[in-house]
């Protein structure tokens, strides 16, 4: 099959034009669930690229000058407009993540109000003025567009994070060429459709997709683009830093991470399990931010074992389209082949298997994976070092909060971590000692529009969301100004 019957054809945007695979190279988009072909997307050529860069620049300047009002209205009607496409858009996250259809639903409102959330916070990009050296003289701090812009967004949240990302440049007055990850373009194209559709002009927007590194490498290397915004892992993260490094790009990096979860002993355990399965299970835990490493205090350690692997056993795996899925498959069989190394390298290692560890039994088609709970898992083993980056979750008992703590800081990434306690004092010491971008107290709800968002340490550097998060897309400029001129 080379075109599912509700899957949408695949284009590119580039200066208000939509560009199909006429005339260019192309790549199958795969459904998970069942590893069928669903579409061809369409690579853009050397043409295409300066062609997209040429007409963001062109644009720019055009945009930035539009008036703030205008964009505003542009912003909240692509919102609403993804909104009330929501059903048709859902449904191919749904075919090309393979999440189910509710997640997937939740995922495409979510992108809608984030496109409402920036165009009315840049209403509150505000300067300031500060008095002078003498009454006549003031200083000014403005806060301008940062320029043309280049964006990566990753598969595992192809709506949320390219509408953070287009949204953010765009409600600062940028313009941007941004390349969603092929492997699910759909929401990414949905959301430039929307944007187009509100009167969007052409080139303030482009859209195209490729050979990842091809196209980093000609943006990154472009005097045009002048920030860029990455979500992905740590590895790709520093070579694109690196490069844009060349040209002295402002850059924002959102990398990977490999979560602690601490479970203190007054801990409530029913609420924080049925809390943690989720968390874990959303997206298959396809998530930077998912909790990976759970740390239980030594007293609660047999009754939360006694608790969370049933639980994670009941957790239905299957095609995301089915309203019984509760888990869906995995992005792709090179994830499913790195869970088996993992889960088989701990193993060898000493750790045991409490559940899952294993492809379904059942499983004939597609990309799934059990959910998995591992005890007694060393420092060795590899899933204690790397980022999983699927639904395996690792449990040990503590006997202190300092060795808690301790190990929730050992390794170099610092995106999020968790901590559920009722104690005020041990939230404080959590809160103050615990490396990271994000901790959540009793909540794993850390991502947010109001809120900025972003790693330390490893996990990178730079903010999305938030007006921290817009201002990332603004340069600050100072103007000094003696009204009576030089005395």
């Amino acid at each position: 099959m080379s075109q599912h019957v509700n899957y949408p054809k695949l284009e590119m945007l580039i200066d208000g034009q939509w560009l199909d695979c006429t005339g260019r190279d192309s790549e199958p988009v795969i459904n998970p669930a069942t590893g069928e072909t669903i579409a061809q997307l369409p690579h853009a050529t050397q043409a295409d690229l300066d062609r997209a860069v040429k007409s963001a620049s062109a644009a720019l300047p055009l945009w930035r000058a539009r008036a703030l009002a205008e964009r505003v209205a542009i912003l909240k009607r692509a919102g609403q407009l993804i909104q009330e496409r929501s059903g048709d858009i859902a449904r191919w996250l749904t075919l090309d993540t393979g999440k189910p259809l509710k997640e997937a639903t939740g995922e495409v409102m979510a992108a809608g109000t984030t496109l409402e959330w920036y165009a009315e916070e840049s209403r509150r990009l505000y300067g300031r003025t500060i008095p002078g050296k003498n009454p006549e003289h003031t200083l000014s701090v403005l806060l301008q567009p940062v320029g043309v812009c280049a964006a990566f967004s990753p598969w595992n949240f192809p709506a949320t994070l390219s509408a953070r990302k287009i949204a953010g440049a765009i409600a600062a007055g940028c313009s941007l060429v941004i390349k969603p990850a092929e492997e699910t373009p759909s929401a990414a194209i949905a959301v430039a459709r929307a944007l187009m559709d509100a009167g969007l002009p052409a080139g303030v927007l482009n859209v195209v997709f490729g050979a990842p590194a091809e196209i980093s490498d000609y943006l990154l290397s472009r005097d045009e683009i002048r920030k860029f915004s990455f979500t992905g892992s740590t590895a790709v993260g520093k070579i694109l830093a690196e490069k844009a490094a060349r040209g002295l790009k402002k850059a924002t990096l959102e990398l990977g991470g490999h979560a602690p979860t601490i479970i203190c002993e007054d801990a409530d355990l029913e609420s924080v399990v049925e809390a943690l399965v989720q968390a874990k299970c959303r997206t298959a835990g396809q998530v930077c931010i998912a909790p990976t490493r759970v740390m239980v205090a030594e007293p609660l350690y047999e009754k939360f074992i006694a608790a969370i692997v049933p639980r994670m056993e009941r957790v239905r795996v299957g095609d995301g389209l089915n309203p019984e899925s509760e888990m869906g498959p995995l992005i792709g069989p090179r994830r499913a082949s790195i869970m088996k190394e993992l889960v088989e390298d701990a193993q060898s290692k000493g750790a045991r298997v409490l559940c899952g560890g294993k492809a379904p039994d059942a499983q004939k088609r597609g990309y799934f994976w059990m959910p998995t709970v591992l005890a007694d898992v060393p420092h060795e083993a590899r899933v204690m070092n790397e980022e999983p980056f699927g639904p395996i979750m690792l449990v040990q008992k503590y006997k202190t909060l300092d060795d808690a703590i301790s190990e929730a800081n050992r390794l170099p990434y610092g995106l999020a971590a968790y901590v559920f306690t009722q104690n005020s004092i041990t939230r404080r010491r959590v809160v103050n000692e615990i490396e990271s971008g994000a901790i959540g107290i009793n909540s794993f709800y850390v991502s947010m529009n109001e809120a900025p968002f972003g790693g330390i340490k490893e996990s990178g550097y730079g903010v999305e969301m938030g007006s921290e998060g817009l201002r990332e897309y603004l340069n600050i400029k100072l103007v000094s100004e003696d009204f009576l001129g030089l005395r």
